[in-house]
């Protein structure tokens, strides 16, 4: 059975891009367009990984990050923030919300795949 990414990004073209590299990668990948939508997937779906993007429409990402976190049943699900913004003080935010490890756009789809696997074993 395929590992199950949720992918909760705003910017569609990306989330195309990314759903069809990840899926010819072998991954099962389900979608959430804001961070609202985004939380209650991760709790209804409980996925092996979740990509989040930072700057979304109804919740911003580090608090969907910390959300997950905090909840008992979803805290151990690695987490890959996934954003434009790329200074020290993003990085850090992102460390501190819980994230797992960060990616800035624009981004290698290879590197993410090496981070996805690194995760995920």
């Amino acid at each position: 059975m395929p590992k199950k990414v949720l992918l909760i990004e705003d910017e569609e073209s990306l989330v195309e891009l990314l759903k069809f590299r990840l899926e010819a990668s072998g991954y099962g990948i389900e979608t959430a367009l804001d961070g609202e939508e985004g939380i209650n997937k991760i709790k209804e779906l409980k996925p092996d990984l979740v990509i989040l993007d930072i700057t979304m429409p109804k919740m911003h990402g580090y608090d969907v990050c910390r959300l997950a976190k905090a909840n008992e049943e979803t805290r151990d699900i690695p987490i890959i923030m996934l954003t434009a913004h790329a200074q020290k003080k993003d990085i850090e935010e992102a460390m501190e919300s819980g994230a797992d490890t960060f990616i800035s756009k624009p981004f290698e789809p290879k590197d993410l795949l090496e981070k996805i696997e690194k995760l995920l074993k």
